[in-house]
């Protein structure tokens, strides 16, 4: 098991208005060099969707998608031990600071992205922060339960009214 440090810089500016927080990359993600990296993920479809926009296929195309829209995005481990891409096997977490993100931009929610992004944030950075985060059905490949449609209609149910 690695120890590996987050290599992908969050994405935000001064316009920004929520924060979706994810666990830490994937191994796809961090060989792409961006978030939600893997094929698979529907993160880019669903935002895509949300925002009434083409799903982007560069990495400066979903950075223009985001900050467009108002949308940060970050993680809640700086840097852990992990095997693969496996949440369950994070050990040794530290966790980043987005408090950068919350003094610079005027962020109204913050979104995790599934439960153990939900777990480690209020692990972390919750005491820290003194605000709630919604917790948003995972995208990723592996939470097969829930279907495209399914994960659009809440993920947009809850961001709508702060992109639109």
């Amino acid at each position: 098991m690695d120890r590996i440090i987050h290599p992908i810089e969050p994405v935000y500016n001064k316009s920004s208005k929520i924060l979706i927080l994810g666990s830490f990359p994937s191994v796809k993600s961090r060989e792409y060099g961006f978030f939600y990296g893997h094929k698979q993920n529907r993160f880019w479809r669903v935002i895509a969707e949300i925002c009434g926009a083409d799903i982007p296929n560069s990495n400066e195309e979903k950075k223009e998608l985001l900050l467009k829209n108002g949308i940060a995005v970050w993680d809640v481990i700086y840097s852990c031990e992990i095997t693969g891409s496996a949440d369950s096997t994070i050990k040794n977490a530290v966790p980043t600071d987005i408090e950068k993100i919350l003094d610079t931009a005027d962020i109204k929610q913050i979104f995790t992205n599934g439960k153990k992004a939900d777990e480690l944030y209020n692990k972390y950075q919750k005491n820290s922060t003194h605000r709630e985060a919604v917790c948003l059905p995972s995208t990723s490949p592996a939470n097969a339960a829930w279907t495209f449609d399914k994960l659009y209609d809440k993920w947009n149910s809850e961001l709508a009214k702060y992109i639109k």
